[in-house]
């Protein structure tokens, strides 16, 4: 339905009256996710994710080894001959806690580690829209399309905003 109305809107403007001629349409492409990866602050925002990730994958690993040796304390003490019933309980509801507060803890943990990547990559994507848009002003560009979302065909008019907004943003080209 969107695809429909940029269709309407398009064609509209195409065809609009006689003050628009095909000069003054002036289109541009960039392939955004290209963009953000060679970014810096991207880079950085990922590793920082990476570090958090590691950290909470290591916080649970230690509740794992726990859980795995409480719950090996409570099959040898269940599987002894002379085992009180109470302490088997006991030993038994320690397992289930552990158990529960891993359960606990890997939800919390994916949110957290939602939340956030949201926190680091925003600004980034929010100054890679903003580079966009000053370059595509500069152009004098009516619309951007995102190379990587669909375009079949897109003529040598057509200008790649790529190396134009990697310089905006000082991004040096590899």
């Amino acid at each position: 339905m969107r695809n429909f109305f940029k269709v309407i809107v398009f064609s509209a403007l195409f065809f609009a009256g006689s003050s628009l001629s095909a000069q003054t349409l002036k289109f541009g492409h960039i392939d955004f996710q290209q963009l953000l990866a060679v970014m810096p602050e991207r880079i950085a925002a990922t590793t920082a994710l990476e570090k958090v990730q590691a950290d909470l994958e290591s916080k649970l690993q230690a509740m794992q080894k726990e859980y795995s040796e409480k719950g090996k304390e409570y099959v040898a003490l269940a599987q002894a001959k002379d085992a009180n019933e109470a302490l088997v309980k006991a030993k038994q509801d320690e397992v289930t806690s552990i158990q529960d507060r891993i359960q606990t803890f890997q939800q919390t943990a994916q949110e957290s580690l939602q939340k956030e990547q949201t926190k680091l990559i925003q600004p980034v994507i929010e100054k890679a829209r903003k580079a966009i848009t000053d370059v595509a002003k500069e152009q004098g560009l009516i619309y951007v399309f995102e190379a990587a979302n669909g375009i079949l065909y897109h003529s040598e008019q057509s200008i790649d905003l790529t190396p134009l907004v990697k310089a905006k943003l000082g991004i040096v080209a590899k």
